[in-house]
């Protein structure tokens, strides 16, 4: 794809919500388009230094050492028969439980090394340091004469909230790019608190239940017992522990989007909070039932309170999703003015339903190869309009932010241009013609041209070629505009 004039009150104008008086980023840069049908443009990698390569290692160990602790623990109260049944009925619930929140992140879906993280570090290093803390505690309350009760309320919501959050919080910290959005961190954390339920549920099912049960009546009562305990903590509450988390994961969005250093720090803790006061409430309400015998304690909370709270929470992220697709069509206009892209593939990246229909457009007229360039090229320009939305809101502070953030933009307008060869103008049913930023340039049958302005509604998904562009300037990023008016559009030679 190339660059061509500026546009001014024309589609592009209608469509982009630019917030007046706020400071602009540069305007989008200009490369040079590969050849049509060329390979497609790959994100370059990052060199493993050493000092990655120990950090890395270091977190490796961490978590692999958590996993043989908590084998060891769970084995040597459990039993391995227990472990087994317990470890099998906990795993069953956690593919549709991460399906869920994959679900969500289907406009932009994080890479699965930082997915694996997140579920490793709450299903081992998370519930390590809770069952550590959690044994001690519940301890010093038996010797004071207390009921072991307490820990459940005093203590078990903080260490295991702040346990879980901590995985993705590192995230945040070390690699503060691939949290874009409240819908990152909530998938992140989700899948933390995945990881630390069914741990958890391993010592429910297999201990307190096939164990004791078996202990007590026989292999055919501890049946039963993993039975109920099932239905009832994974069935009906499964989804308790991602909901406490959840908080923590709008809070860690929050701060990723907030140029604001103060709502960067008071944001997670916020969240942080909410979410151990949640986890107490909800640890609390069968500790007030069993001490008073009213079972309408536990039936109000649970209706009352964490029903709300649940339905809520999801209605956010089911919203949080749709925002992130019409993101897209309030921040690419930037690139149909600069004539990067044109109105038809903006409008076909609002939704997942046009998305979809971009791709069967995108296999008709390239094959296979056009169905995977045309997904690469859908999260790329979504990462591409967060990444402009980071820099109107002044998210990069600092000068190497800044440039680092223009280098990632130009890389992903590579990565843009090579996916988009594979599928623009390459399909017979579409017109021949240009884009060059302001209306189309069409050649119809006849051998005339004709010059098109762009309709309110365009019609998806059918990109068209660009024009070429106006000399680039000598270095550097320009203001807004720099590039002047464009050149009337000429036919292309050889393009149909």
């Amino acid at each position: 794809m190339r660059r061509a004039g500026p546009a001014r009150g024309d589609y592009a104008d209608r469509m982009a919500d630019t917030p007046s008086g706020a400071p602009q980023p540069p305007s989008p840069t200009a490369l040079d388009a590969p050849p049509p049908g060329g390979p497609a443009v790959r994100m370059p990698t990052r060199r493993l230094g050493w000092r990655r390569f120990v950090a890395l290692a270091g977190v490796v160990l961490l978590i692999a050492a958590c996993a043989v602790f908590m084998l060891f623990r769970l084995g040597e109260s459990l039993g391995a028969e227990a472990l087994l049944i317990g470890l099998v009925a906990s795993i069953l619930p956690v593919p549709v439980l991460v399906a869920c929140f994959l679900w969500l992140d289907r406009y932009e879906p994080e890479p699965l090394r930082y997915l694996i993280f997140c579920f490793a570090w709450g299903a081992f290093v998370s519930t390590a340091a809770s069952l550590t803390v959690n044994n001690f505690s519940a301890g010093r309350f038996e010797d004071l004469g207390l009921p072991t009760a307490l820990t459940g309320v005093l203590v078990a919501p903080f260490i295991e909230e702040l346990t879980k959050a901590l995985g993705p919080i590192l995230l945040l910290i070390f690699r503060r790019r691939e949290i874009s959005g409240i819908t990152d961190a909530l998938v992140y954390c989700g899948l933390s608190a995945i990881g630390f339920a069914m741990v958890e549920n391993i010592l429910y099912l297999g201990g307190y239940g096939y164990a004791t049960g078996v202990e007590r009546y026989g292999p055919a009562t501890g049946t039963q017992q993993v039975i109920a305990i099932f239905i009832v903590r994974i069935l009906l509450f499964g989804f308790a522990h991602p909901l406490f988390t959840a908080m923590t994961g709008v809070g860690l969005g929050i701060a990723a989007r907030a140029a604001d250093r103060r709502v960067r720090v008071l944001a997670p803790v916020a969240g942080l909070l909410l979410a151990m006061m949640l986890h107490g409430t909800w640890n609390l309400l069968p500790t007030l039932t069993q001490a008073t015998g009213e079972t309408l304690i536990l039936l109000y909370g649970f209706i009352g309170v964490m029903v709300p709270i649940f339905f809520g929470m999801v209605g956010l992220a089911v919203w949080l999703r749709a925002w992130e697709g019409r993101l897209t069509e309030r921040i690419l206009p930037d690139y149909v003015r600069a004539g990067w892209l044109t109105p038809p593939e903006v409008a076909a990246l609002s939704s997942l339903g046009r998305r979809h229909a971009a791709r069967v457009w995108a296999k008709r007229v390239g094959g296979d190869a056009g169905l995977k360039a045309m997904r690469g090229y859908q999260f790329a320009a979504t990462r591409l309009a967060l990444l402009r939305d980071g820099m109107r809101r002044g998210l990069d502070n600092r000068p190497a932010d800044r440039e680092r953030a223009a280098v990632e933009e130009r890389e992903l307008l590579d990565t843009i241009s090579g996916y988009r060869a594979f599928f623009v103008g390459r399909d017979p049913q579409a017109p021949a013609g240009t884009w060059d930023g302001q209306r189309y340039h069409l050649r119809f049958p006849d051998g005339s041209q004709r010059t098109v302005e762009a309709p309110d509604e365009p019609v998806v998904p059918i990109p068209v070629v660009l024009a070429p562009p106006p000399p680039p300037p000598p270095a550097g990023y320009g203001p807004p505009g720099w590039y002047g008016p464009g050149p009337a559009a000429t036919w292309p030679p050889g393009r149909r």
